[in-house]
């Protein structure tokens, strides 16, 4: 069977769960995981030939997105802020909002001295995406990650070394830890904050497949979370340091007035590409 003629049958597989477009994502994401064949190759090789066994791999990966599982999840890996992760059932696929919230971390120290010490830790790092892409970028800054999944850990410690940054991985309960042990210039987090009265809202593929301790919290302490990790960085975060949080979208108001009364100054609320509330920053 030609690649063409298997391209119709897997839009027709899946356009009653999934729209055009993201079909079409779908497709070109699997030329290259595949055959290693971008869409610009396959423009460009009309004719190309499905063997038998790739006919099956085809069909083996179409019914588990039938089954609405994340894509990700089937071929391993995400692309975040221009790398390249690994991810499995133990972490949460990496979202562009959280791409955001790097970008504004990143911004935040390109008018510093380069050479300048900067130490970062990043709280509840899953797959690492957000210290390794800080590290990345800011090569000179020495960053640490949290995380209470030995699991989670073990995948962001695999993707540190494949985007070869040197991270300093700590696994630890945050809600039990009472000090850091250490002073910091940024401690970021993106925490569990999707309340468990908003679980309608979720799609079938993130309820279903992704790890619900990295996503949800109580309806009645929603902000825990970031009660905690607002009161470490109280005690261990630098002179006029930065606190860094991705936030639940109808918790913003509450979010700021919580940081308010711990005592945080400048405290800007940022809404991410989709228009909804998203990210704080703020100064100890």
């Amino acid at each position: 069977m030609l690649l063409k003629q298997y391209k119709t049958h897997f839009f027709d597989s899946l356009k009653n769960i999934q729209d055009e477009q993201e079909i079409e994502s779908f497709f070109f994401i699997l030329t290259e995981y595949l055959h290693n064949l971008k869409r610009v190759d396959v423009a460009l090789n009309p004719n190309f030939e499905l063997s038998e066994a790739a006919i099956e791999k085809w069909n083996a990966i179409l019914a588990q997105l039938q089954q609405e599982k994340p894509i990700q999840y089937i071929t391993g890996e995400a692309w975040f802020y221009g790398l390249k992760f690994e991810v499995n059932e133990n972490t949460l696929i990496p979202r562009p909002e959280t791409e955001e919230l790097v970008e504004w971390v990143i911004e935040s120290q390109k008018s510093k001295v380069q050479s300048q010490k900067l130490e970062i830790l990043d709280i509840g790092t899953g797959t690492g995406c957000i210290p390794i892409s800080v590290k990345t970028n800011l090569p000179h800054a020495n960053v640490s990650a949290i995380d209470v999944s030995e699991k989670a850990l073990a995948v962001a410690k695999r993707n540190a070394a494949s985007n070869k940054v040197e991270i300093h991985f700590i696994q630890t309960n945050i809600l039990e830890t009472e000090d850091l042990n250490k002073s910091f210039d940024i401690i970021v987090s993106n925490p569990p904050y999707v309340r468990n009265l908003e679980k309608q809202e979720i799609k079938k593929n993130v309820l279903d497949y992704e790890p619900h301790l990295a996503l949800f919290v109580e309806d009645t302490d929603a902000l825990l979370f970031y009660r905690k990790i607002a009161q470490l960085a109280l005690e261990n975060l630098s002179p006029n340091g930065l606190l860094f949080f991705e936030i639940n979208q109808y918790l913003g108001k509450e979010t700021v007035e919580l940081l308010e009364n711990l005592g945080f100054k400048n405290i800007e609320l940022k809404k991410d590409i989709y228009g909804n509330d998203r990210m704080i920053k703020c100064k100890k």
